[in-house]
């Protein structure tokens, strides 16, 4: 690809400056995979010149983590690090901001006993359970982003002429879908933002009892709680600081109603989860609660993860991404949740977000619960729309209003 160190740059500094708007002093905590290390070096350096503290990178390394798999132990996935616990939560208390790089090969545990992936998802997910309250309460700034590597690239564009290709074919998906090819990508942003706002603005003057969905393979209503925020693009820290918590994002999202969620609802899009691709899978509620699995491919990881912990039973989101967003009409399948959320409505099995419920943010979690917030140690989105899904809104005294219709948005 052309400049593409001079691309990388301006990625790095999109990064810094938009997604987690580094302040003076700010310590940054970055997860990212060695074979991504250039862009890494790349965002310390801006994070740097944007007056941070100390930069620190917390490296994986996919090789290992198959090799964990293969050979450790069975009880080594059982139990997470009170090391690792404690390194989070001291950044956490240090008001850091966080980078995550989200790049993982759709297959890397493609063959593994499921109940190894299930196993070390819970312990990770028990062992991380303040750090995941500080995220989902926006007590720090966050951000999820992805870089191109090339065991996800051939999975994306499988028909490349090399595997160099395809990471450069992947490179430009990302440029385009995180608007660095804009005159001005941090405008591009802003302006972005506030249109996604207008969306929430209107869903929240609506005050929606409820959701109605139907689409082929869906029939499905979705119950919201009376103080539910519907929440778009940036988000405000504890400190007053803006940021933005996904890049890309297409998506207004607020949380269900925990025991409000009755119906059946069908994948659209295969879920990359726990180094295996789940699709073709259809979910059954009564009363929120999931009762019926059905999986063309990954039934057993799906369970996996259905069989979490009691809260990962419920839904913790709903999210709306019209049919028409940029990154749905690029006709690109990234096997990325993070890109293909935002090329469809989606929902999340798991834990809810306290930002999406009035006074959320300062809520104990025996609040939180009272005001029909799930709680799960599992946040998982899966996509659910298409060109042929209606939604309508349903307001406490029957009113019916369209929402969606044919995939997008009907006002």
């Amino acid at each position: 690809m052309a400049n593409l160190n001079e691309r990388l740059a301006k990625y790095a500094e999109l990064i810094v400056r938009v997604g987690v708007n580094v302040q003076k002093g700010q310590e940054v905590f970055v997860s990212a995979s060695i074979e991504i290390a250039e862009l890494v070096r790349l965002v310390a350096a801006k994070a740097y010149e944007a007056g941070a503290g100390n930069v620190h990178v917390d490296w994986t390394d996919e090789a290992l983590s198959r090799l964990k798999y293969e050979k450790a132990a069975d009880d080594v996935f059982t139990r997470f690090p009170e090391w690792e616990t404690a390194k989070r939560n001291d950044f956490v208390a240090r008001s850091a901001a966080f980078i995550s790089f989200f790049s993982p090969n759709p297959d890397l545990l493609k063959g593994i006993d499921p109940t190894r992936i299930g196993n070390y998802q819970k312990a990770s997910g028990q062992g991380l359970e303040e750090f995941r309250r500080a995220v989902q309460s926006d007590k720090v700034s966050w951000t999820v982003v992805a870089a191109s590597t090339k065991d996800w690239a051939v999975k994306v564009f499988p028909n490349s002429g090399s595997s160099e290709e395809a990471v450069d074919k992947l490179w430009g998906a990302i440029f385009q879908a995180v608007r660095l090819e804009a005159d001005d990508p941090v405008k591009a942003w802003q302006e972005h933002d506030a249109n996604l706002h207008k969306k929430s603005d209107w869903l929240n003057e609506q005050r929606f009892a409820k959701l109605q969905y139907c689409a082929p393979g869906t029939e499905l209503t979705v119950g919201l709680s009376e103080k539910h925020i519907w929440v778009a693009a940036s988000s405000v820290n504890e400190k007053g600081i803006t940021f933005m918590a996904n890049m890309p994002t297409e998506e207004v999202f607020t949380v269900p109603l925990k025991t409000s969620v009755n119906g059946y609802v069908s994948s659209t899009k295969p879920l990359s989860y726990g180094g295996n691709l789940i699709d073709g899978f259809k979910l059954t509620f009564e009363n929120g609660r999931i009762v019926g699995v059905e999986a063309e491919k990954g039934q057993e990881n799906l369970q996996q993860l259905i069989d979490t912990d009691e809260g990962s039973h419920y839904l913790g989101e709903v999210a709306l991404v019209p049919h028409g967003s940029p990154i749905s009409q690029s006709n690109v399948l990234f096997l990325n949740t993070l890109f293909d959320e935002n090329a469809s409505n989606h929902l999340a099995i798991g834990s809810g977000y306290a930002f999406n419920v009035e006074g959320g943010k300062t809520m104990t979690p025996e609040e939180l619960a009272a005001s029909g917030v799930n709680s799960s140690v599992a946040h998982v989105d899966f996509m659910i729309g298409s060109a042929e899904m209606d939604i309508d809104g349903v307001r406490a005294d029957g009113t019916i209003v369209p929402v969606f219709r044919k995939g997008n948005w009907a006002f």
